[in-house]
């Protein structure tokens, strides 16, 4: 299977788009190589483009301006989409860094023509809704997570979400997302190992 077709699949499972809607939009989108560190997007700056991960793992992160520790808020892997959903949306500076967490590919899409395409199909509109709720819902189920989970819960999400992450990042980045130390990371891969 080519990238687009990759793409196109994965938009025909998360907004029905049929290969004739995504026909309409297989020259707007480019292909993106980065190397382990290049950024997607920096803090205070404004995204103008969204990206579906054909290989890969990137993190969103801020930095503690009291200890200058990274903290990491997002994990991306391959065949989702990555966006700073807030800046992209309404083109404002960034929150945060998203950055490279290993050498990526990506196919990337313009906002002046993802907007294009809102105006052109309902499908393509459609999908701008689906993008906006599960932006949304990635948001609130990261911050509720944090009161309503454990940490052993979170770390069972995240190999949900993301199963080869464990394969592919140190696991400083990994306790820095679940918001936990090194050492209780450990003790809950050996309990979740040994039941």
């Amino acid at each position: 299977m080519t990238e687009l077709e990759t793409l196109a699949f994965a938009l025909n499972q998360f907004a029905d788009l049929t290969v004739e809607d995504f026909e309409i939009s297989t020259t707007l989108w480019h292909t993106r190589k980065y190397k382990k560190g290049d950024y997607f997007n920096q803090h205070k700056n404004v995204c103008t483009y969204l990206g579906f991960i054909n290989s890969g793992t990137f993190r969103s992160y801020v930095i503690d301006h009291k200890t200058a520790e990274e903290k990491n808020v997002f994990l991306y892997s391959k065949n989702q989409f990555i966006v700073p959903f807030k800046s992209f949306i309404n083109q404002t500076p960034c929150d945060y860094h998203t950055q490279a967490m290993t050498d990526a590919t990506i196919l990337y899409i313009n906002i002046q023509d993802l907007l294009s395409l809102y105006k052109q199909s309902h499908k393509w509109e459609r999908f701008g809704r689906l993008m906006a709720q599960m932006a949304f819902n990635v948001t609130i189920e990261r911050m509720e997570s944090f009161i309503f989970k454990s940490p052993e819960e979170r770390y069972l999400d995240l190999i949900k979400n993301h199963p080869d992450i464990f394969n592919t990042i140190p696991l400083y980045h990994i306790s820095s997302y679940l918001g936990i130390q090194g050492p209780s990371l450990s003790r809950i891969r050996k309990r979740i190992s040994e039941n």
